[in-house]
Formats: structure tokens, sequence, C-alpha cells
């Protein structure tokens, strides 16, 4: 079925009214990071002088020792949890999209129930218990209740991507002789390979925007993440807020997740088709 020209002319209208909406909080925040103190009181949208100084103050100034150490925390925890929550995606997928035992469906309803559960209601008993058996301010009490945010959806996500998968080439490495650890590792594994990738990437995105648990679980700069520490960051004085400054870290932490996209939005997108259910 073809496409007229106004239908065509109407998508691209759409599509750049949704980005331009997308977008604008987005290019706000970048306008104020570059903005001096006296430019953040005004109401110009772009500054009227071009200053580094919120990166400065991020990088080598006051709020250095606050934010790179946070920038580490974030970057450590998020990659530890996404590894843990992958592999154990996988092999609970495989297993729900291979095998037949009882309580199949029992495991993706929890998956999901746990993944629409409200995050605020967890926070205060996770905090007393984190308390009473010393995780609580560590890589590990972050680590654990991000798997709580990871690992369902990254269940859900690769569940869907081995059905597609066709069950014949798995009994045929069997008939040549390799065990089911066997198949699955070599066989199975690198064609799922693109929708392993894809969740690895979505479990990320998950991890690292994390506010609650990490602004909840954390007292000092030894786990706390970034979300959290700019809540914490501080102005040259009392009266005057740390607008610029945050600005100027929520730029450097968006830039990962940016780059990520940009390099990968074709695995990204082929994980996503190849592992959608098909009628």
């Amino acid at each position: 079925m073809s496409v007229t020209t106004k239908t065509r002319l109407g998508w691209a209208i759409a599509a750049v009214l949704v980005l331009g909406y997308s977008l604008f909080p987005v290019v706000a925040i970048f306008a104020n990071s570059f903005k001096t103190p006296g430019d953040l009181g005004n109401q110009r949208f772009w500054p009227t002088s071009w200053t580094l100084a919120n990166y400065e103050m991020i990088f080598v100034g006051q709020a250095q020792e606050l934010f790179l150490t946070a920038l580490r925390n974030s970057i450590g925890i998020t990659l530890i949890a996404t590894f843990i929550a992958v592999v154990l995606a996988t092999l609970c997928a495989y297993a729900i999209a291979r095998l037949d035992f009882p309580g199949k469906r029992l495991v993706l309803g929890a998956a999901l129930a746990v993944s629409i559960f409200p995050v605020i209601s967890v926070v205060t008993p996770l905090f007393n218990v984190w308390r009473q058996i010393g995780l609580y301010d560590t890589w590990l009490g972050l680590i654990i209740p991000y798997l709580s945010l990871t690992l369902p959806i990254s269940i859900w996500t690769l569940s869907a991507f081995f059905r597609q998968i066709p069950w014949d080439l798995e009994l045929a490495a069997q008939v040549d002789g390799a065990t089911q650890w066997q198949a699955f590792r070599k066989a199975i594994v690198p064609l799922a390979a693109p929708g392993v990738f894809t969740t690895a990437i979505i479990a990320f995105f998950i991890a690292w925007n994390d506010f609650v648990y990490g602004i909840s679980l954390t007292s000092t700069e030894a786990a706390r993440p970034v979300p959290a520490a700019l809540a914490f960051f501080t102005g040259a004085s009392q009266f005057e807020q740390p607008t610029g400054a945050i600005s100027a870290a929520a730029i450097v932490v968006t830039i990962p997740v940016v780059v990520l996209v940009l390099l990968f939005q074709r695995q990204i997108v082929s994980g996503l088709t190849q592992g959608a259910v098909k009628g």
C-alpha cells in the first residue's frame, strides 16, 4: 500500500513535534549549564555570556569530590547490576521459553508484579533491614535492589526473544552429540546476542537513572550514585542555588546514555523487533 505525500507530511510534522517536546527539557538544562549565576536569574533561554564555570566546579572545583566519587559509584554499581541481571535473566528466560515445567506462568506473572510494584513502598522496610545486616551505604546494598528493577524487564524481554529462535537448531545440535548446555551455549546464545545486548542496554538505563534507592539507602559518598548526589550540591553561598552545577552534572551523566544509543541504535532496534511476538 502506497503512502501519499500528505500522509508522509503528517507523520513528519508529528515526529518533529514529539521530538521537540522530548528534547526541550534537555536543551533547557544544556543552556543552564553554561549560564552564569546572573543569567540564571533572568528570563532568557540562552545564556548572554557562555561560561564553563559550572563544569569546572564539578570537575576541579568545590563539587569535584562529591561528583567524581558519585560518578565512579554509578558506573561500578550499574555495570555490576546490569551484568548480573542479564546473566540471570538469560538463564531464566531460556527455561521459560524452552522448558515445560509447573509454575512457568507464575514466574512471568511474579516478574511483572515486581516490575510494577511501587519502589517507594519498599524503601522503608529495606532501609531497616539493610541497617541491621550491614548493607546500608554499600555497593552491594544498591546492587541487590537494582536487580529488582532490572531483572523483571530483562526476563520479559528475553523470554519473548527466545521464543522466536527456531527450536530445530537446538535439536540439531543435540543430534550431533551436544549436551543441552552445549547446545544452549554454542547454538542459542550467539543467535540471542542482539536480544541480550538490547536487554543489557535497557537494564543499564534503568539502573543508571535510579534516584529513590540511591537517596534512601546511602548516607555518605561511599556508595551514593550521581542522581542522589545531585541533591547534595550547594551554591557558592547559602543564598545561591546550585542550578548551574546541577545542570552541568546532569548533562555529563546523560552523555553515556546518548553515546550508547547512537552507537548501538541498530542493535537495539534489531533486538526489539526480533523479540517481538508475531501474530
